[in-house]
C-alpha cells in the first residue's frame, strides 16, 4: 500500500510540471488553453445537469421501490462466485447501455458505501475499465454510415465481461 500512496502523491503535481513543460518547450499560452477549455467544460456541464437529475432521481426510485434489492439477491451466486461486491452487480449490467446512469449509480454506491470501501473502489475501477458499448456503436458507426456490425458488438460485449472481471481482480489485488 505505501507505493500506491507515494505514486498517488505525486502523480497529480507530476502531470500538471509534465503539462506545463510541454506547454513551455512548445510555446502554447496554457493559461488561454486551460481558461477556454475551462469555459467549454461549464458549457458541457450545463447540457448534461439535466439528464443527470433525471437519472440520480431514476436511480433513486429503482433503490426505494426495492428493484434493485431484488437484483442484487438474484445476481449473488455470480457475485459471490467472481469476489464482486454485490451491490456493484448492477454497475456491470448498467455500463455498456448508460454512461450517464452509470455514473449516478456509481455516486450512490460512494454515498453509501464510501469511496474507500471495497464497493466503491470495485466501482470505480469498472466505470474506468468498462465502456457504454451501445451508445459508441451507435455513434461511430452511425457517424460513418455502417449499418452492419458483425462482430463488433460480440466482441464488445466480450471485452466488457472481461473488463468487469478484471476491475474486481485488480482491486482484490491491490486493496484486498
Amino acid at each position: 500500500m505505501g507505493i500506491i500512496r507515494h505514486l498517488s502523491d505525486y502523480a497529480v503535481p507530476a502531470i500538471f510540471v509534465v503539462i506545463l513543460g510541454v506547454a513551455v518547450l512548445k510555446k502554447v499560452k496554457a493559461y488561454d488553453v486551460f481558461v477556454e477549455g475551462a469555459m467549454d467544460g461549464i458549457d458541457t456541464i450545463i447540457k448534461i445537469i439535466p439528464s443527470l437529475v433525471g437519472l440520480l432521481v431514476a436511480v433513486g426510485v429503482f433503490k426505494a421501490s426495492g428493484a434493485m434489492d431484488s437484483l442484487i439477491l438474484l445476481l449473488r451466486p455470480v457475485t459471490d462466485l467472481l469476489g464482486m461486491p454485490p451491490q456493484v452487480a448492477p454497475l456491470a449490467l448498467l455500463r455498456p447501455i448508460s454512461g450517464s446512469a452509470s455514473f449516478a449509480f456509481v455516486t450512490e454506491i460512494i454515498k453509501s458505501f464510501g469511496p474507500d470501501s471495497y464497493a466503491g473502489r470495485v466501482a470505480a475501477t469498472m466505470m474506468g475499465s468498462t465502456e457504454t458499448i451501445f451508445y459508441t456503436l451507435a455513434v461511430y458507426y452511425g457517424s460513418v454510415g455502417i449499418k452492419n456490425i458483425r462482430y463488433t458488438l460480440i466482441a464488445a460485449i466480450m471485452a466488457d465481461i472481461i473488463s468487469v472481471i478484471a476491475s474486481v481482480w485488480a482491486c482484490q489485488f491491490i486493496f484486498g
